[in-house]
């Protein structure tokens, strides 16, 4: 499975042009996928080689599901994606599109290589294709040595595995996208998950659900996520 979606997704790198640009994140939604807005709209980018633990999710809009159990070291994965980029003018280098319409692609800010960066604190796994990425897998290695990130837990899952092991768990980088239709929800009351919120504030523009300003919405529902992330490491 792994071997067809990579073959899939070099038949889309060659029909697809390469692309580069700068465009300013305006969500994180786990610690390999990012949302951007570009004149046309927002696009999801998934970050190329990279695969990092799922964050789950309780729906988004106005069609709520079954809460679903996040991987272990999601949720700090994702909080150091975002560190490096929300809110922030990002480099862009397009090499395809995936099957669920994102654009994979590495991303850098202010000279740092993100996707690497990723790795090298041990925040997710690297996943290039037939493990090419020579780089990502010396860096691997060393985080595994140095027990740094998720590499510090006794028996980490790689993402692959766990989504074949929860097969009814949809990633939250699967949910939230541009594409995704806002629903009538107007306050943090009425929010089912801190994806949901960061949902509505990052592409529906409820700027009120982030009042103090600083890129968190709904502080009793998100800030928990946060201490949550803390406690992991």
């Amino acid at each position: 499975m792994r071997l067809l979606l990579c073959v899939l997704l070099l038949a889309a790198s060659g029909m697809a042009q390469a692309e580069a640009f700068t465009s300013k994140v305006i969500a994180v939604l786990d610690g390999d996928t990012v949302l951007i807005r570009r004149a046309h709209g927002v696009l999801k980018i998934r970050l190329a080689d990279i695969d990092a633990p799922e964050v789950g999710h309780a729906g988004v809009g106005d069609k709520p599901t079954i809460p679903q159990q996040a991987q272990p070291f999601g949720a700090s994965s994702q909080r150091s994606l975002s560190d490096m980029v929300l809110g922030k003018q990002v480099n862009v280098v397009s090499q395809a599109v995936d099957q669920y319409g994102r654009m994979v692609a590495h991303l850098s800010v202010d000279g740092l290589d993100v996707n690497t960066e990723q790795i090298r604190r041990g925040m997710a796994w690297e996943y290039s294709f037939h493990h090419s990425n020579h780089e990502l897998v010396e860096l691997e290695a060393e985080a595994r040595q140095a027990s740094r990130g998720l590499w510090a837990m006794s028996s980490p899952v790689p993402p692959w595995d766990w989504r074949k092991q929860h097969p009814n768990v949809t990633s939250a980088s699967e949910v939230a996208s541009g594409e995704s239709v806002c629903g009538r929800k107007k306050h943090c009351s009425e929010m089912g998950s801190c994806a949901e919120a960061r949902h509505y504030l990052a592409v529906c523009g409820l700027k009120y659900l982030d009042g103090d300003g600083d890129g968190i919405p709904c502080e009793k529902l998100c800030a928990p996520r946060v201490k949550k992330d803390l406690s992991e490491k």
